[in-house]
């Protein structure tokens, strides 16, 4: 595994990719939506895929845009908030997840083999120690993030590298060979908390409100989480139009790398999957920062985390299914990667009325009485 080179200045990376974050490209989608309705179907019979496509279209700027280059990136960091026993797991199965995935052995390996993605595995800042993989990138930012009920989770530097260097991972798959869609996860025991905590953070509701069973935590262990969000805010007291600021107080170096993907994924107009409740989170602190970036974004999927629905709210997407799923690691995004590939498909192998010698409704002729 060759030896990583930490990003030389985080901050101005960070700016100049926020520079050359766009909007959608309306033309393109409006030209892709056209020939929607030239295709040889009635008037929206493919329900929500057409709208899928076409909101692809605006963010490729590629009237039929293919997704022929498919990543997947599974960030993983554990977290100090764990002493307050907000989890039913131990924070050494985050290393054991991360072994698992370089072995293929975990539904996101599956379901990214079923999507025909390539799957790249970050350790942001695992506490315990990671096999050496050429799947493999070793950050390393930290041995897990600081309490956040006591106090910060890390400084501000360290959330600016984090960010930066999740940009730079970007960029590099993208040079390497390439990157035309980009599905966003994470794996870390204690990161819904995180998580909902940066939720409360930006969307202003309780934190009872937008905080879910993570793992699968009974009620005592319940109450004891949503006490260390509460604590959380009340300590750091985060400003959440501050995107760095609220991941330093709040968050975790996975969702920090995964909010630099977003970033570096819209300044390239690659559509990024959201998967659930982590990566959502990670999906505000990037529109917090630059908030034309959340133009890239596609839900894949509605997590029956609280903290979730939320962020999707406040986001304005709408997912494009909904399966009752709360794993994480990308599994929904890499789900809602197949589905945007058909989507985007369909637009471009289907015929049009006039290809296949087919009349459309505007000139067919009634048949006479």
């Amino acid at each position: 595994m060759p030896v990583h080179q930490p990003v030389a200045d985080p901050a101005a990376l960070i700016a100049a990719t926020v520079e050359a974050i766009r909007p959608a490209d309306r033309t393109a989608g409006e030209r892709a939506d056209a020939r929607q309705g030239r295709l040889t179907k009635p008037s929206d019979a493919l329900g929500r895929l057409e709208g899928l496509a076409t909101r692809i279209a605006g963010i490729t700027g590629q009237e039929r845009p293919r997704l022929d280059r498919r990543l997947v990136i599974v960030a993983a960091g554990d977290h100090g908030v764990t002493a307050q026993g907000v989890s039913a797991f131990p924070p050494e199965v985050t290393a054991q997840m991360v072994a698992n995935f370089l072995a293929g052995g975990a539904a996101i390996n599956v379901l990214a083999s079923h999507a025909g993605a390539r799957v790249r595995v970050v350790d942001a800042g695992v506490r315990s120690e990671t096999p050496d993989h050429p799947d493999l990138l070793r950050l390393r930012l930290g041995p897990g993030t600081d309490d956040i009920s006591q106090g910060p989770a890390m400084t501000r530097a360290l959330a600016e590298r984090a960010i930066a260097e999740g940009i730079a991972l970007f960029e590099r798959e993208r040079a390497a060979e390439g990157v035309e869609i980009v599905a966003l996860g994470e794996m870390g025991i204690g990161n819904s908390t995180s998580a909902a905590a940066i939720v409360a953070a930006v969307t202003g509701r309780p934190p009872r409100a937008v905080t879910g069973r993570g793992t699968g935590v009974d009620d005592a262990h319940y109450e004891l989480k949503v006490a260390a969000i509460e604590r959380a805010l009340a300590v750091n007291a985060p400003d959440r139009s501050d995107g760095i600021g609220m991941l330093a107080a709040l968050g975790g170096f996975e969702i920090g790398v995964l909010a630099g993907a977003y970033l570096a994924a819209a300044a390239a107009h690659v559509p990024a999957v959201i998967d659930g409740v982590i990566s959502g989170a990670a999906a505000l602190v990037a529109e917090a920062i630059a908030p034309t970036s959340v133009d890239s974004f596609v839900a894949s999927h509605r997590s029956v985390e609280p903290g979730h629905h939320a962020t999707l709210e406040h986001l304005r997407l709408e997912p494009i299914f909904d399966l009752g799923m709360r794993l994480g690691e990308a599994s929904g995004a890499a789900l809602g990667i197949s589905l945007c590939v058909a989507a985007c498909r369909l637009l471009d192998e289907m015929a049009t009325f006039g290809e296949a010698g087919v009349s459309d409704s505007d000139t067919a002729v009634e048949p006479e009485a």
